[in-house]
């Protein structure tokens, strides 16, 4: 069987002025990507996207 990933969509979908989904915190580009990349990469996608999620509720700018 073949690893994966599922995405993490929450259908909340509302891409911010830097193309950033605030539902699941992903660039445009990640969610486009999504089922062409590995799982390391989709690990790594989701490692940026927990970080941007972290900075968006701490008020901060990234």
């Amino acid at each position: 069987m073949i690893p994966t990933i599922d995405k993490p969509c929450i259908r909340q979908c509302c891409l911010n002025e830097k193309d950033v989904c605030m539902g699941c915190f992903r660039t445009f580009s990640d969610m486009q990507a999504w089922h062409k990349v590995s799982v390391e990469e989709k690990t790594k996608i989701l490692d940026e996207a927990k970080k941007r999620k972290e900075v968006h509720h701490l008020g901060l700018k990234n």
